[in-house]
């Protein structure tokens, strides 16, 4: 029996079974190569859904783990921590005016939002939140309900009431849906979950007049867009716009788990003590990994790396879609990339696997390709050959 058998069997007698698993015990890592339980290696494409998006055990932040490790992991959100107040500062600074929440995931940074909307809408009455069909908010039962994908849903009936849903993309939807219980408008610019599907700069640019004029939120999930993955530091600076509130997890890290919810100054009080907390949220040691990330991002200049990388993988992939007819499009911005199949991705996936190379299928016919933003050009070379190989298969 091999090791990664050895550690399957014990899942199969301890671990719940709420993951669609790969036989892969993955047991160290760097930048964009993994290594398995066995000893093999493999390209990450897909690094954690995007929790590590600055690469694997980067230095910067295995370092500021290293010395916070030896001074203090948590303390109560009850006492200040300096450096949760320098994350909240370099965060605000990286976007617009306002003040920060801090939590442990997507999912937590969303729900946050979806309180502090219905807070803010409470005295008028106002508790409804649209958002798309194909999105993905979260695991909670609040943000299930948000996501426009009734897979999610099934079995947890009944769900909480005050969630719309309209087609992605389409201001006129959105414009019919608003009535006069609605307090704001959810939205993902990259529906990564939903199949890599982009928001248009004219939709976008629509939707913040209209809930300008309405008084109604504009909420954007940026669990997997922010952090640079876009080619900016976050992904609603290509729209030249500015949410109410932003929602952060995944990258943020640098692999250990946070989230945060940012709220412009309109809305900053809108939560106050006793209405909202998280015993974990900010605590010294995610708070100075992070920081290591925004550090690693500016220093390495990683942004203009991302857009790089992102443009020469884009181009070595519209070069596949010459050759192969099953390749109906490529969708991207920097390393945020989708290539739309006309034939089922999951066994593409397997193939790409076993030949060492980890992406990841959406909407079945999705392949979801995410790079750290650390990627160099060989490493790029040496997926698009495992590419090339496993397609040439299938013509």
């Amino acid at each position: 029996m091999s090791k990664t058998d050895r550690v399957v069997k014990m899942y199969d007698e301890y671990v719940m079974n709420t993951y669609k698993r790969t036989s892969l015990c993955l047991e160290k890592a760097k930048g964009a190569r993994v290594e398995d339980i066995d000893g093999r290696e493999y390209l990450d494409f897909f690094p954690g859904w995007a929790v590590s998006g600055i690469g694997h055990c980067h230095p910067k932040v295995v370092a500021a783990i290293g010395r916070q490790s030896k001074k203090l992991l948590h303390v109560s959100n009850n006492f200040y921590s300096e450096l949760q107040a320098l994350l909240a500062k370099t965060i605000i600074g990286n976007s617009f005016p306002g003040k920060v929440f801090f939590c442990n995931s997507g999912a937590e940074a969303n729900e946050a939002a979806i309180k502090l909307a219905r807070r803010y809408g409470h005295d008028s009455g106002r508790f409804e939140i649209i958002t798309c069909f194909k999105s993905f908010h979260g695991r909670t039962l609040a943000t299930i309900t948000a996501t426009g994908q009734d897979k999610v849903k099934q079995g947890f009936e009944p769900l909480p009431e005050g969630f719309r849903h309209v087609p992605f993309n389409d201001i006129e939807a959105v414009s019919e849906a608003i009535g006069n219980k609605t307090v704001a408008v959810m939205l993902e610019l990259i529906q990564c979950e939903g199949g890599m599907n982009i928001a248009d700069v004219g939709y976008v640019k629509a939707l913040r007049k209209l809930c300008d004029d309405k008084d109604i939120l504009l909420i954007l999930d940026e669990v997997q867009t922010g952090m640079g993955r876009t080619g900016k530091i976050f992904c609603y600076q290509h729209y030249g716009i500015t949410p109410d509130v932003m929602t952060l997890a995944k990258t943020l890290g640098g692999g250990v788990p946070i989230g945060a919810m940012v709220a412009r100054a309109k809305f900053q009080d809108v939560l106050t003590p006793g209405s909202h907390a998280s015993t974990f949220g900010g605590s010294p040691i995610v708070s100075a990994a992070a920081l290591a990330v925004f550090e690693a991002i500016k220093k390495e200049r990683l942004l203009r790396n991302a857009n790089r990388m992102g443009a020469a993988l884009r181009e070595k992939l519209e070069g596949l879609k010459k050759r192969y007819h099953f390749i109906k499009e490529i969708r991207s911005k920097a390393l945020t990339i989708g290539v739309e199949l006309s034939i089922k991705g999951d066994d593409i996936v397997k193939q790409c696997t076993a030949s060492g190379l980890l992406i990841n299928c959406a909407q079945d016919t999705v392949l979801r390709i995410m790079p750290p933003l650390t990627v160099k050009k060989k490493e790029l070379d040496a997926a698009i050959e495992i590419l090339d190989k496993i397609f040439a298969r299938i013509t």
